[in-house]
């Protein structure tokens, strides 16, 4: 029942002092009496639904003040819910009459005013020794009013459940609000290294290949046997390897010249012409047979088959010098980039002259490789690298080492300064000299590497072919633009993000990048007024 006069609307309920004045008068002249609870009830949970039931049995009607979100001192990011949507989850309870949000510290001068018949306090409260409790006690008590507290037998905590949810968050998208926090990894300052990725020259060394995805009709199982049975629909072909690691650089605003091997025939003119319109400078060493292929059988979004057309290069003594000598005859860049994909485009020997080439023609130099027959150890000297944990584990032959002393011996044996090594859905994390001094006096892993953890971006893959790709080229490039080893690795983990997030090996462009990064700082929950308003004062973060 609502007072006679009183709202009906549960948006009506909520008055102002003035309002829920005149409404007291007109419950004294009516004979009916005023319950009072107090409190912030930024969850209305379990406990608070018992409290108010019984409070609404103690007299005819219910009035429930909330304290404003400017006095409410629970800690950082509290209240969670503003005070609008406090006052209008109440407002909706049938139990509730009325609703009344207080811009003071206590319910004291609330009290004085309107002289409730009845003031309900938890259980909690009855051998409470707060002076400001007792003051409240004191004015309704003065006003003729009585103090009564609720049964209790039910006690949850707002604090302690908003603590338990923070706690009992998915640990890396904890991980990501907390890097986020970050001021290496602001907005504007990764925006910054993002727009600095332009006109940034890059060489970019190793194999080419196709990937091609066939996309087929639902699969049945043949009638001659028990073996699958797949109907191709369409064919998409991608250029990837090492140019798309080029593709990925151009899109991004930099200029690659793309060290490679192609055939020399109409398909490799093709390619040339192709990423040429693209923005990459192709320099190919021309080698006979097609470009290497692997084709992936697709239903829905799922692989089914890969078949791999594949014939690695034999390079003679002379094939090899002249690879390297299309390093050597590039111009002198900000970025050198070697991709070894076990192909045998480059040979171990040859692996070690080409990174060699490209630290003395490039500001900064990375690595990575693809395949049981990749060189991750010859890669020497470099500033980067970024394998897989599998690949890294792979090299060092140490599958049971923790991961940082692994990393640590990776890095001593080939000189390189930094890793980044990926873990698929479990993100990458940064490895970087914590101590040069220490690293002077072989101290261990623990006291020369920092390691920063970078959370996966997306819950689930559409397509991890090509994440790594995307990463060594926006990592080298953050770095190169003068990004930190953790900004380099949360801009690649970015990379990663929206190449996985589609079917195909397709460049990412600094615009996806500045997308995503927006994305992920607007993450969290806001309330807003559909009026224009103060931002500042509609505008609650929830962490």
């Amino acid at each position: 029942m609502t007072p006679a006069g009183g709202p009906s609307h549960p948006g009506q309920k909520i008055l102002a002092m003035d309002e829920l004045l005149a409404v007291r008068q007109r419950l004294r002249e009516q004979g009916r009496s005023l319950v009072v609870c107090h409190g912030c009830f930024d969850i209305v949970h379990p406990g608070h639904i018992r409290h108010l039931r019984q409070a609404k049995t103690m007299g005819d009607v219910l009035l429930v003040s909330l304290t404003g979100d400017a006095l409410i001192t629970k800690g950082a990011g509290r209240p969670l819910i503003p005070e609008e949507l406090r006052a209008e989850n109440l407002a909706e309870l049938d139990l509730v009459d009325l609703v009344y949000i207080d811009q003071n510290s206590t319910a004291l001068s609330m009290l004085e005013s309107v002289r409730p018949d009845v003031y309900i306090k938890g259980r909690e409260y009855e051998s409470n020794n707060d002076p400001r409790f007792h003051a409240e006690r004191k004015a309704v008590e003065d006003g003729g009013g009585r103090v009564i507290f609720s049964s209790g037998d039910i006690v949850f905590s707002s604090t302690a459940l908003i603590d338990s949810l923070g706690q009992s968050m998915d640990p890396f998208h904890s991980r990501l609000m907390t890097l986020l926090e970050n001021p290496e990894l602001s907005s504007d300052r990764l925006g910054e290294i993002v727009a600095g990725f332009r006109g940034k020259s890059m060489i970019v060394v190793g194999e080419t290949i196709r990937d091609t995805y066939v996309l087929c009709d639902r699969p049945d199982v043949a009638g001659e046997g028990p073996m699958l049975t797949l109907r191709p629909l369409e064919t998409r072909c991608y250029e990837g390897g090492a140019a798309i690691i080029a593709r990925h650089a151009a899109a991004m605003g930099a200029r690659p010249v793309l060290v490679t091997a192609l055939p020399d025939d109409e398909e490799g003119a093709a390619f040339e012409r192709r990423l040429t319109a693209e923005g990459v400078e192709v320099r190919a060493l021309r080698l006979p047979g097609p470009i290497p292929e692997k084709q992936r059988f697709v239903v829905g979004t799922q692989k089914v088959v890969k078949v791999d057309l594949v014939r690695p290069y034999v390079l003679d003594a002379k094939q090899q010098d002249r690879l390297v000598e299309f390093v050597a005859d590039a111009r002198d860049s900000d970025v050198g980039i070697v991709a070894d994909f076990g192909l045998g485009l480059m040979s171990p020997n040859t692996v070690r002259r080409v990174c060699t080439t490209l630290r003395s023609r490039c500001s900064f130099t990375a690595g990575d490789v693809s395949g049981s027959r990749a060189n991750l150890l010859e890669m020497q000297g470099l500033d980067l690298i970024t394998p897989s944990e599998s690949e890294l584990r792979g090299s060092m032959r140490t599958f049971d080492e923790a991961l940082p002393a692994a990393t640590w011996r990776l890095l001593d044996a080939t000189g390189v300064r930094e890793a980044i090594v990926t873990m698929g859905p479990e993100g990458l994390i940064s490895f970087d000299p914590m101590n040069e001094t220490a690293a002077a006096a072989g101290g261990s892993f623990g006291t020369r590497l920092k390691a920063e953890h970078v959370p996966a971006m997306i819950g689930a893959a559409v397509d991890p072919l090509g994440c790594g790709d995307a990463l060594l080229a926006s990592a080298s490039l953050a770095r190169a633009s003068g990004g930190s080893a953790l900004a380099s690795a949360f801009i690649g983990a970015a990379a990663s993000c929206v190449q996985a997030g589609r079917m195909g090996n397709l460049p990412v462009s600094a615009t996806d990048l500045r997308r995503l990064i927006s994305r992920l700082h607007a993450t969290n929950l806001t309330f807003a007024s559909a009026d224009v308003v103060d931002a500042a004062a509609q505008t609650r973060r929830v962490s």
